[in-house]
C-alpha cells in the first residue's frame, strides 16, 4: 500500500490530517519497539548511553562497552535502603570524549560541568571536579546491575549511583545521555 504524499493531498486538507498521520505512525513505531513485558530487565543490545564532549565528539556506550571499562563497586544508601552496585566511574565514560581529569583538571578546566539526562527528561548536573577520583573519595558510577542482578525496567537499563550523598536526588534512573559542557 502506498502512503499518500503531502503533494498528493488537495489544498484544503488541513494540518489536522497530517498531524493525525504523524501521530499514528509514531504510535505504530513506538508500539512495535516496546518490550513485550516492561516489568522485566531492559538489557537489550539497542540500549545505550550517548556521551558528548565539549568539542562535539560523541561516543556511545552499550552494556558491552560499559563492561569493558574498569569496574568499581559501591555501597550506597537511598531511601533507607543500602544497595551494592558495580560499574565504571562516570569520569571513565567522559574520558572517551577527552574530558580532563587528574592533574589536567585545574584552571580553565574547572569551569567544565556534566549534565546527565534520563529517558523521562530528568536532568542533573555535576562540576567535573566532583567526578574525579583524584579530587574525591566517593565518585558516581554508571551501573547496569545492583545486588548482582540487572536493573529492572523502572530503573534501567543504566543508572547513575552517587555514593556519599545524603539524599539520592542526583541518582538518575534510565540514563540516556551525558554531556560535557563549559560554563559561559
Amino acid at each position: 500500500m502506498r502512503m499518500p504524499m503531502i503533494r498528493d493531498m488537495p489544498r484544503n486538507t488541513g494540518l489536522r490530517w497530517i498531524a493525525a498521520m504523524v501521530l499514528t505512525m509514531a504510535c505504530t513505531f513506538a508500539c512495535a519497539q516496546a518490550p513485550a513485558d516492561s516489568g522485566k530487565s531492559m538489557q537489550t543490545a539497542a540500549a545505550s548511553i550517548s556521551v558528548s564532549g565539549e568539542e562535539g565528539k560523541i561516543q556511545r556506550f552499550d552494556l558491552a562497552a560499559l563492561t569493558n571499562l574498569p569496574q568499581h563497586r559501591v555501597h550506597a544508601e537511598a531511601h533507607g535502603k543500602v544497595v551494592d552496585c558495580s560499574g565504571p566511574n562516570l569520569i571513565d565514560l567522559l574520558e572517551a570524549v577527552s574530558a580532563p581529569s587528574g592533574e589536567a583538571l585545574r584552571g580553565k578546566n574547572l569551569a567544565l560541568y556534566v549534565r546527565v539526562s534520563a529517558a523521562d527528561g530528568y536532568r542533573v548536573v555535576f562540576a567535573l571536579a566532583e567526578l574525579d577520583p583524584a579530587s574525591r573519595n566517593e565518585v558516581p558510577i554508571v551501573t547496569a546491575a545492583c545486588e548482582g542482578h540487572p536493573l529492572e525496567a523502572k530503573d534501567g537499563p543504566f543508572r547513575l549511583v552517587v555514593p556519599g550523598e545524603k539524599r539520592p536526588a542526583r541518582w538518575v534512573r534510565q540514563v540516556t545521555a551525558i554531556n560535557l559542557l563549559r560554563t559561559p
